[in-house]
C-alpha cells in the first residue's frame, strides 16, 4: 500500500507545504473586512465561524463527484493516484482558494462577474449561461445519483419518484431560506457523517490488507480509452473541478476573515483528495482488477460499487451508515448547486435576495428545468457535466492567472494548470462522440494550437490591463 498511503501522505504534506507557499504569494488581509460584515443581508451574506465554513465548503464541493469518478478512474489503474495527488495540490486547491479569495475581496462575486472583470464583459455573458448550465446539470445529477442510491438501500418501501419528490422538496428549502437556517445548522452533523463513511472505508481498506496496487503507468482500461484527455475529465472532483468555482463564492460571503482561507477553501479541497484517493483504492482492490471494476459498472454502475465496497469493508450496519455518507455528500452539493445559481441569475439581473418572492421566482424555473433533465439518460448527462465542469475550472484559472498577473504576484501558479486543462478540454470536446467526434490525433494538433492562440491571447490582454491599471479588489471604504 506505498502508493495508496504515500499519495495520502502527500496530499497532507501538499496542505503545510505548497499551501502555505499560495497563501503567502497572494497575502491576506486580516484587518480587511470581508463581505460577510461589508454586505451583510442576513440571507446570503452573514458571519459564520471557520470550522463550520470548512464542513460547509467540504460538504459544497464534494458531491458524488470524488467518488464516482475515481470509482470510474480507477478502470485506468494506479495512474489514477497520480492524477489525484497531483492535480489536487497543484491544481485543485490552487484553483479553490485563489477563486475563493479574489471572491472575497469582490464582495463575493460569482464566477461570471469575476470573468467580466477581468476578462471583459463579453465573458461575463459567456460564462453567465455556462455556469447556470453547469449548475443545472450538477443538481440534476445530484438529485438522480442519491435518489438512485437510496432507491437501492429501501428496496419496495419506496418508489424512485417519491425519492425524487422528497429530494426537491429540501432543494427548494435549501435554495430559498438564508443560508443559516438549513445549510449552517445541519451541515456539520452531516460532515461527520460523510467523514467517518471515508474513514472507515480508508481504515478497513488497510487493517484488512486490501490489494491495492501500486504505482505503474500503464494504461489497465479495459476498453483501451486514451488516459489523455479522458482521466482528467472522468476524476475532476478529488482533483480538480469548476463547480468549486461556483460553491466558494457562498462561503466566500459567510468568512469572517482572509486568514481563513487556506483552511476553508485549500484545506477543503486537500481533504476531498483524500476521499477521492480511498474511493479509488477500494474500486481498484475489491473487483479482481479493471476488467471485473468494469463488469460491476455495466451491472449496476458506480451506484453498485459503492454498496459492494461498503459492505464487503464495513458489514452490513457500517456499510449501510457508509452508504448513508455518500448520499449525503451529492445531496448536499445539488443544493447549494441551486443556491448558486440563484444567487449568479440574481447578481446577473442585479435583484435583491432580501425578498423571499425574489428568489422565489427566479429558483423555480431552475428546478423545473432540472426535473425535466431528471428523465434524461444518468450517463449522458454525466458526460456533459465532466466536460462543462472542467471547462468551468479552465476558466476560473485564467481569472485567477489574470488577476494574479495585474497584481504582479506569481502567475504562473494558475496558468500552468490552466494551460494543461485548456489543452484537456479541448481535446475532449473535439474528439468525443457529444463533440465533434474528430480523430484523436487530429484533435490533438488542433487542441495545442487553440491552447497555443488561447495563451497569446490572454498575456496581450493581461499586459493591456496591467497597463490599465485595472482595480482588483473591491474598495470598501465605499462601501454603504
Amino acid at each position: 500500500m506505498f502508493t495508496f498511503i504515500g499519495g495520502i501522505l502527500l496530499l497532507i504534506i501538499g496542505y503545510f507545504t505548497y499551501g502555505r507557499f499560495v497563501e503567502k504569494m497572494f497575502g491576506p488581509k486580516q484587518e480587511r473586512q470581508t463581505p460577510a460584515f461589508t454586505h451583510k443581508d442576513g440571507v446570503d451574506y452573514l458571519p459564520m465561524g471557520e470550522k463550520k465554513n470548512s464542513l460547509i465548503q467540504l460538504l459544497n464541493i464534494a458531491g458524488v463527484g470524488p467518488i464516482f469518478g475515481p470509482i470510474m478512474g480507477a478502470l485506468y489503474g494506479p495512474v489514477a493516484f497520480i492524477w489525484i495527488v497531483i492535480g489536487c495540490i497543484f491544481a485543485g486547491a490552487v484553483h479553490d482558494y485563489l477563486t475563493g479569495m479574489i471572491s472575497i475581496r469582490n464582495r463575493g462575486a460569482h464566477l461570471p462577474e469575476l470573468a467580466g472583470k477581468f476578462l471583459g464583459k463579453f465573458m461575463k455573458h459567456v460564462v453567465n449561461g455556462f455556469a447556470v448550465l453547469l449548475l443545472l446539470l450538477v443538481g440534476t445529477v445530484f438529485v438522480t445519483a442519491p435518489a438512485g442510491l437510496l432507491n437501492n438501500l429501501l428496496g419496495d418501501w419506496s418508489s424512485m419518484g417519491m425519492i425524487l419528490g422528497a429530494i426537491f422538496v429540501y432543494y427548494i428549502l435549501a435554495t430559498l431560506l438564508p443560508v443559516d437556517k438549513i445549510i449552517g445548522r445541519f451541515y456539520p452533523i452531516f460532515g461527520a457523517l460523510l467523514l467517518i463513511s471515508a474513514i472507515g472505508v480508508g481504515g478497513a481498506l488497510i487493517f484488512t490488507g486490501a490489494p491495492i496496487p501500486e504505482l505503474s503507468l500503464t494504461n489497465l482500461h479495459p476498453d483501451n480509452a486514451p488516459i489523455f484527455p479522458l482521466l482528467f475529465l472522468t476524476i475532476s472532483c478529488g482533483a480538480l473541478s469548476g463547480f468549486h468555482a461556483t460553491q466558494t463564492p457562498i462561503i466566500s460571503r459567510t468568512t469572517q476573515n482572509e486568514s481563513q482561507g487556506r483552511r476553508i477553501f485549500y484545506g477543503m479541497m486537500i481533504a476531498e483528495g483524500i476521499i477521492a484517493m480511498i474511493w479509488a483504492a477500494a474500486a481498484m482492490s475489491l473487483f479482481d482488477g479493471p476488467v471485473g471494476l468494469n463488469e460491476i459498472l455495466a451491472t449496476g454502475g458506480t451506484g453498485l460499487v459503492v454498496s459492494e465496497v461498503s459492505i464487503a469493508m464495513l458489514g452490513a450496519i457500517g456499510g449501510t451508515l457508509a452508504v448513508l455518507g455518500v448520499i449525503i455528500l451529492p445531496i448536499t452539493s445539488g443544493d447549494t448547486a441551486f443556491r448558486s445559481a440563484r444567487m449568479i441569475i440574481a447578481d446577473y439581473l442585479n435583484i435583491s435576495q432580501k425578498k423571499i418572492a425574489s428568489r422565489l421566482w427566479i429558483a423555480l424555473p431552475l428546478f423545473a428545468i432540472s426535473f425535466a433533465l431528471t428523465k434524461i439518460d444518468f450517463t449522458l448527462l454525466w458526460r456533459y457535466f465532466s466536460w462543462a465542469n472542467q471547462s468551468t475550472a479552465v476558466i476560473a484559472l485564467w481569472v485567477a492567472a489574470m488577476y494574479l498577473f495585474i497584481a504582479k504576484k506569481n502567475y504562473w501558479i494558475a496558468v500552468i494548470p490552466g494551460v494543461f486543462m485548456t489543452m484537456a478540454t479541448t481535446t475532449y470536446i473535439l474528439n468525443a462522440q457529444i463533440g465533434f467526434g474528430i480523430n484523436l490525433n487530429v484533435s490533438y494538433i488542433v487542441a495545442a494550437f487553440i491552447t497555443a492562440a488561447i495563451i497569446a491571447i490572454f498575456f496581450v490582454a493581461a499586459i493591456k490591463n496591467r497597463n490599465a491599471n485595472v482595480q482588483l479588489d473591491e474598495d470598501i471604504t465605499k462601501v454603504a
